[in-house]
């Protein structure tokens, strides 16, 4: 985990729980993102602080640096994000927000592999921690950003032994600050987490599982 999510509302209905328009420089727009299955390897809206504003960016999600010769890697470990050669650098200059809906898992079950789509109880969006090369607005392919996780917890371990790092939205404009430093930034991580008792989860249609598929009906009950 994470490897496919949701990001399908409008842009608006996220940015409403994180900042009002004079702490932003993001042009208006109406129209829902509309992503239902947002897989890695193609360039997602990332929202960070540069300047004191909040900047949404499409970046591409995947990091891998000039030295790394394997396929680019999508997660981050939380327990060692902040200390290992490679995510260290992102950790304390490039952090960031990915928002969504929810996410999905796939549990075996049986001969199969079943999808679940995990999301807050209360129907508020999730802000998944993520880190990233910067500068953001370059746009670059080669380093992009990952989403950084966690151990699952509580129930959560039935689906999936790992989860995105999801914050509340004060945690979330808390980890984008430029001037919180690397240590602060673990503080966050751990008293600004979303516990597994706010999320909750069902199985949906098989459909989620070919990248092609968009559309409400993949983060909706299966039948």
């Amino acid at each position: 985990m994470c490897g496919r999510f949701a990001q399908a509302q409008t842009r608006e209905e996220y940015l409403a729980y994180l900042a009002n328009e004079a702490d932003r420089d993001i042009a208006f727009d109406p129209e829902p993102i509309g992503r239902y299955n947002v897989a890695p390897g193609t360039k997602v809206l990332l929202l960070s602080e540069r300047d004191d504003q909040l900047h949404l960016d499409p970046l591409f999600w995947g990091y891998a640096p000039e030295w790394w010769n394997k396929p680019p890697l999508i997660n981050a470990h939380v327990e060692n994000g902040a200390g290992s050669r490679m995510f260290k650098p992102l950790w304390q200059h490039g952090r960031a927000i990915c928002f969504a809906d929810g996410w999905f898992e796939w549990k075996k079950e049986g001969n199969n592999k079943q999808p679940y789509f995990i999301h807050r109880a209360d129907g508020q969006p999730i802000f998944m921690a993520a880190i990233g090369s910067t500068p953001f607005e370059r746009g670059d392919e080669a380093e992009g950003f990952l989403i950084v996780t966690s151990e699952a917890d509580k129930g959560l371990v039935d689906i999936h032994d790992r989860r995105p790092l999801v914050l509340s939205p004060e945690a979330a404009r808390e980890w984008m600050r430029q001037d919180i430093g690397g240590k602060e930034a673990e503080d966050i991580a751990v008293d600004g987490a979303v516990p597994a008792n706010k999320l909750i989860w069902h199985a949906v249609t098989h459909a989620v599982s070919n990248v092609k598929n968009q559309g409400p009906e993949l983060i909706e009950a299966a039948q």
